[in-house]
């Protein structure tokens, strides 16, 4: 495989397994991740993928792991090449021969009320486009891909409900509208009078790509200081912990972040401060050293 995107330099291996990635309907995201992870693969086999061997696959891993690649990018790998073995090379009997590394998850990181406010505030232009867009990650707390995607019908006002096609796992949920951010959203349609994508990228008939959003939060996280792993996801964190600290129900927070675990959700319990805060210790039911004289 080729990492040149001309058409004519893609090799055939390569076009059919993006075919099967949108047949799928695979992010652009997740298609431009697994296509690097089986360049970086047949970059290390000196031949083309389709060629690999169960012995290949061990040795690769084992590189990965004595070069220092982390756990979570060793899995996003084998989820890569797994695809690639699986469906477009139909050879699910080597892809048994990949290993997932279990390890332990690491608490997300999120912002404050008044640091979220700042950082959509910072949103570069041109007009609200990006400001809008933030908004909707922490408001309804979507993720990237989700909110690139949206469409102008899928803003249900009536309802105050936005609808999400194909979120992940390719699942069609709602999320919620608020009053607040739906006063943003039409104040920026009132800008772009878009008919089609609710974020229109620079030709009209395509939204603005993951890319271009993640880039415009890192520009917003530079201007306001507050750090530079920021990223529209920590927005999606911050609106689950934030929900759980004004002590909305897990079960509802799982259905608005669209989790098809309830696990996955009270992750963010751990760290949910305010929450937190409030539990009464044990200890302070007991009357230690209350009737003890002073020395």
């Amino acid at each position: 495989m080729t990492s040149t995107t001309s058409v004519e330099a893609i090799s055939p291996l390569r076009l059919r397994m993006i075919e099967d990635m949108s047949i799928r309907k695979f992010t652009e995201k997740t298609q431009y991740d697994y296509i690097r992870h089986v360049e970086n693969f047949a970059k290390f086999l000196h031949r083309s993928p389709d060629t690999a061997t169960a012995e290949d696959l061990r040795r690769y891993q084992l590189h990965q792991t004595k070069t220092g690649v982390q756990p979570a990018t060793l899995n996003s790998s084998a989820a890569a090449l797994r695809f690639l073995l699986t469906v477009t090379l139909g050879r699910a009997n080597l892809a048994a021969q990949l290993t997932r590394v279990h390890y332990p998850r690491r608490l997300p990181r999120v912002l404050i009320a008044e640091d979220v406010g700042r950082l959509i505030e910072a949103a570069p232009g041109p007009g609200l486009k990006y400001k809008s867009a933030l908004s909707v990650a922490y408001g309804a707390g979507l993720r990237a891909a989700e909110v690139v995607s949206l469409k102008v019908s899928d803003i249900d006002s009536k309802r105050m409900l936005i609808r999400v096609e194909q979120g992940k796992g390719r699942k069609d949920r709602h999320a919620m509208l608020s009053p607040a951010l739906l006063e943003v959203l039409r104040a920026w349609w009132r800008q772009c009078r878009s008919q089609g994508w609710l974020f229109p990228g620079r030709e009209p008939f395509l939204p603005i790509t993951t890319r271009q959003l993640n880039r415009a939060c890192h520009m917003a996280a530079a201007v306001t200081g507050l750090g530079e792993w920021i990223s529209p996801h920590t927005l999606r964190h911050s609106f689950a912990t934030h929900l759980l600290e004004d002590h909305y129900d897990v079960r509802v927070i799982q259905v608005l972040l669209g989790h098809a675990k309830l696990d996955t959700t009270a992750h963010y319990a751990q760290v949910a401060t305010n929450l937190l805060r409030t539990v009464k210790s044990p200890l302070d039911h007991l009357t230690l050293g209350k009737d003890e004289p002073p020395a």
